[in-house]
């Protein structure tokens, strides 16, 4: 059965071999970081509140983002490592429906809590951890040192959930968004410290692969 497990995460390995994986979720975290940070700090009517916003950093940053690791992946990763497309499940396009459907749901819910004025100050604090398992199940499963990152990501999202509001506060002051001002900081502090967190270990990765691996160019010489 161990023998199985470690070839059932061969995939999952092969996709982040060169930290372009990483780099692309920290990358894309920090996007949103900067995102919210525009919309918090701007007047309500301003662009950055509009609601094409969020669709056209979706398709600018997202696009930059894909387009480049895709260049990377095949200008350096598969001249060196050479290219491999493992079968797709029959059931991965369920399970990114099921997590589109998933964030819809979070949305609508999150939407009738606020205009309920529910205190969703606790539960959003926490949302770090969230954060933190996804990388521990997306990354640190295939690389053993990645679980010290996910440790981190645990322990800083708890350090900012127990933050005072007199100390997070001020980071979210003159805000338009309707959110109370530390679940406005609460999120905008866990996606630095995970963008920042993950785009670092991504970084690592690429430098490591780097030194480990050797060009065709190279290999012929």
């Amino acid at each position: 059965m161990e023998r199985i497990e470690r070839l059932l995460e061969k995939p999952r390995a092969y996709n982040n071999v060169d930290g372009v994986g990483e780099l692309s979720t920290g990358l894309m975290t920090l996007g949103f970081a900067f995102l919210q940070w525009m919309q918090v700090h701007t007047p309500g009517h301003s662009a950055w509140n509009s609601h094409y916003a969020m669709w056209i950093f979706l398709a600018v940053v997202g696009g930059a983002i894909h387009y480049g690791a895709k260049a990377i992946k095949e200008r350096i990763t598969y001249p060196r490592t050479g290219f491999v497309e493992y079968q797709k499940p029959a059931a991965g396009s369920q399970l990114m429906a099921a997590g589109m459907g998933a964030a819809v749901a979070s949305a609508i819910a999150l939407f009738v809590a606020v205009r309920s004025r529910m205190d969703l100050t606790t539960p959003l604090s926490f949302m770090g951890l969230v954060l933190a398992a996804f990388y521990a199940h997306g990354f640190a499963r295939t690389v053993p040192w990645k679980w010290a990152v996910s440790g981190v990501l645990a322990v800083g999202s708890i350090a900012i959930a127990v933050l005072p509001l007199t100390l997070v506060g001020p980071l979210a002051r003159g805000s338009s968004v309707s959110f109370p001002p530390k679940i406005v900081a609460v999120l905008w502090l866990n996606f630095m410290l995970f963008g920042t967190a993950v785009a670092i270990s991504g970084g690592i990765s690429f430098w490591l692969y780097l030194r480990r691996t050797r060009g065709l160019a190279r290999d012929t010489q």
